[in-house]
């Protein structure tokens, strides 16, 4: 059967999607962006662990695919246990790309917060999220931004994340 919008995934294809997530600072510490803990930053508010970077990476995956959204998947209810990692979320995505006939290809991934300094901790977001897309690491793309002051980002009162996927057909799996 087609997916959600009957996007069939043919031998060959690629299909691109977008997604975007904000959360804002929580109380506590323990703040994860890009499957990266960030020592001594202050945690985001959220349901699971608050990837805005993950969130944004699978939300991208499915839309390419056509398969949803991460809310329909993984709502903030007691369907979903409080405190999740994202990292399973990015994974059961991934999963279900593969069982539709489609797999990452490509990430493009931007960072937006105020605070903490996030440029030091790129490259290690890049391998984090390229290892779990099962990518090279040159198929990923994580960029930040300080907000140039502008906005709840800018004010450091949130950490908001876009990212653009990049899928290719498996040419093989039910259809997408």
């Amino acid at each position: 059967m087609a997916g959600r919008y009957g996007a069939a995934a043919q031998p060959g294809a690629t299909r691109t999607g977008f997604a975007s997530d904000r959360h804002p600072f929580g109380p506590g510490d323990g703040l994860w962006l890009g499957g990266v803990e960030i020592p001594g930053a202050p945690r985001l508010h959220g349901h699971s662990d608050g990837d805005v970077a993950l969130h944004a990476a699978a939300g991208a995956l499915l839309g390419a695919a056509a398969l949803g959204d991460l809310g329909e998947l993984y709502p903030a209810d007691e369907r979903t246990p409080r405190g999740s990692a994202s990292t399973a979320f990015v994974r059961d995505v991934v999963d279900r790309l593969a069982a539709a006939g489609w797999r990452p290809a490509s990430l493009d991934l931007t960072i937006r917060a105020a605070r903490p300094r996030l440029a030091p901790h790129t490259p290690a977001m890049r391998d984090a999220v390229a290892a779990l897309l099962g990518l090279d690491a040159a198929r990923v793309s994580v960029k930040t931004s300080t907000g140039n002051l502008s906005g709840d980002a800018g004010a450091g009162r949130v950490v908001e994340a876009e990212a653009v996927a990049t899928i290719a057909s498996t040419g093989r799996g039910s259809a997408a």
